[in-house]
């Protein structure tokens, strides 16, 4: 189905039109349209534009007026003190573009497909390798989730990247401590769950670190091993493979319990441009983007500089020839620009790594990786904070482990859904909970700016009250309750009866909703969808206690408002799903 045309344009396009004629001058001019408490819409673009022709703004508004083409679509236009428009539609404008929207049956309501999409590479999700994933990938994993969701409906090409720390010294270190003590990961990996294969990693990574530190021997063995694994032993690697493998196994365990889809082909890792790495350096230092300096390959930046005044270099390769994040983070760059073919580039990272990645963006400008042609983007995210305002921490001050703290929203979204439950079973009840739970903790999230920080209050976000995805889930299932109970009466648009104030109100918000989705894919903002699903619901709230549906004078009046329940809850369930939480059938 093609795309619906909203209210706000088609207004838009008359009120421009008569703009055009009554200044043919000044040539295209933006009525600046927004919703208003005092009509349907205001324009407010008059003020400016008589300013800028020298004209009387209430003339020209009052020209504008007479040449706006009303008719079935514009009810009435008025000027509002020193030029603003007042402009009401008529009730058949508003439940006919409604019913083009819900005759959709992509489920899209409506929203068109980009008509040339570019393609995305957005990195997010970044767990490392034998280390449990704590309530720090939270928030890279839940808004990089949600702005896939986002820019996939909006018909971009999205390539996801998990770039797993799979690397690094500790790894030889942990293989060399297997080589001696071949039993500790003696099992098969389908045969443990995600946490039992974390527990095994983390329990042999505390031993291979106790050893590491008191014996001097085995210090020396396992920094021969580092060396091993680049070299590309194929024993070491062998072993290597064996701690990827058994870390994968609790990272889809993790995500699935978020509720996220994660793909294997979609990982990779560090390790997945080693043999980048030396190519990268060379290239960047014959270009002369980088030189050494005490032995290191470094890029030095004219306006960054430390607290002493001396510029900070970005280390691309280390002085005994060891390569940093950075040359790995430009290697990447080059396969996401030159392979992938990638027209932006997207890194859900946290906002404390904003200084390293200005660095790589500007390096990878400097080289020609990153051309003109290529957006390059740090969606940099704020921290978890505790209720008492500082960094989300446990009891005795450590990092509070992520399925601990999914565990509890479950448990505390259960006892909500058990409360209000009146014929679910304990099952039903436990998919539920897990389902308001998680989504509770998602929810907290992506409804705040993504570069803000935010307090981590369960209380809050399993409340039925107040700006919580409990509260839209619960007005999901409140609709689809009373579309059960409404018997032979089914949903169906009537043009031709008025509407109730509150009616006119959901309607005219139901209607910006592509127009929210195409602003929230375009700015990376998924908080910008949440605080319209929220407003959604208050909405529907609003005409729920003022209209009644199934009590409703007149037949057509039941069927409208039927419409309209279906409208909203379409809506509610296709938005919370980009922000990927479901929306159960009944709490």
């Amino acid at each position: 189905m093609a795309s619906v045309t909203s209210l706000s344009d088609s207004v838009h396009q008359r009120l421009a039109a008569a703009l055009s004629a009554a200044l043919p001058q000044a040539g295209s001019a933006d009525p600046l349209l927004r919703r208003s408490d005092r009509a349907d819409f205001q324009a407010n673009g008059i003020l400016a534009l008589a300013k800028k022709e020298k004209a009387n703004p209430r003339e020209l508004a009052t020209q504008v007026v007479s040449g706006v083409e009303s008719g079935e679509l514009i009810k009435d236009v008025e000027v509002s003190g020193p030029g603003f428009l007042n402009i009401t539609l008529t009730d058949r404008a508003i439940t006919e573009n409604l019913a083009a929207r819900y005759a959709d049956d992509t489920g899209r309501l409506g929203v068109p497909h980009a008509e040339q999409p570019g393609t995305t590479v957005i990195d997010y999700a970044q767990p490392n390798v034998a280390k449990e994933m704590h309530v720090g990938h939270l928030r890279s994993a839940v808004i990089g989730d949600a702005v896939v969701k986002l820019l996939e409906f909006t018909g971009e090409n999205v390539v996801r990247r998990h770039h797993i720390g799979d690397w690094g010294t500790q790894f030889g270190m942990l293989i060399q401590y297997l080589e001696e003590h071949p039993h500790e990961l003696d099992h098969k990996a389908d045969e443990v769950s995600g946490e039992e294969a974390m527990s095994n990693l983390d329990r042999l990574y505390k031993a291979a670190r106790k050893l590491f530190d008191a014996d001097e021997e085995f210090k020396t063995r396992a920094r021969r091993r580092v060396v091993d694994l680049q070299a590309g032993d194929p024993q070491t690697v062998a072993m290597w493979q064996k701690f990827v493998d058994e870390s994968k196994i609790y990272f889809f365990s993790v995500f699935e319990k978020l509720d996220m889809e994660i793909r294997d082909a979609d990982i990779v890792g560090e390790s997945g441009y080693n043999d980048m790495l030396a190519e990268t350096c060379r290239l960047l230092e014959e270009s002369g983007v980088a030189v050494r300096s005490e032995g290191a390959l470094c890029v030095f930046f004219d306006d960054i500089k430390g607290p002493d005044g001396n510029p900070v270099p970005l280390i691309v390769q280390k002085s005994d020839g060891g390569y940093g994040y950075a040359a790995t983070d430009l290697s990447a760059i080059r396969d996401r620009v030159f392979n992938l073919k990638a027209n932006s580039i997207i890194y859900v990272v946290d906002a404390r790594q904003s200084l390293h990645f200005k660095m790589v963006f500007e390096t990878a400008r400097k080289a020609g990786w990153l051309g003109d042609d290529v957006k390059a983007y740090q969606l940099a995210f704020g921290t978890v904070l505790g209720k008492d305002g500082k960094p989300f921490k446990t009891r005795e001050g450590e990092t509070v482990r992520l399925v601990d703290l999914l565990d509890e929203a479950i448990d505390r979204a259960s006892a909500v859904v058990r409360e209000k439950a009146q014929d679910l079973s304990e099952a039903e009840i436990a998919e539920r909970g897990t389902q308001v739970g998680v989504g509770a903790v998602k929810y907290a999230d992506l409804s705040t700016s993504a570069n803000r920080d935010y307090k981590f209050d369960l209380d809050q976000m399993v409340s039925l009250n107040g700006d919580t995805s409990v509260y839209l889930q619960y007005a999901y299932a409140r609709i689809q309750s009373i579309l059960r109970k409404a018997g032979a009466s089914r949903p169906a648009a009537h043009p031709e009866l008025e509407l109730h104030e509150a009616e006119r109100a959901l309607g005219l918000h139901a209607d910006s909703f592509a127009a929210t989705v195409a602003e929230a894919a375009t700015e990376y903002a998924p908080h910008k969808l949440a605080a319209y699903l929220y407003q959604l619901a208050s909405f529907y709230t609003t005409f729920y206690d003022k209209c009644p549906v199934l009590k409703a004078e007149t037949q057509e009046q039941i069927e409208n408002r039927l419409f309209l329940c279906d409208v909203t809850a379409r809506t509610l369930h296709r938005g919370m799903d980009l922000l990927g939480i479901r929306t159960p059938e009944r709490l």
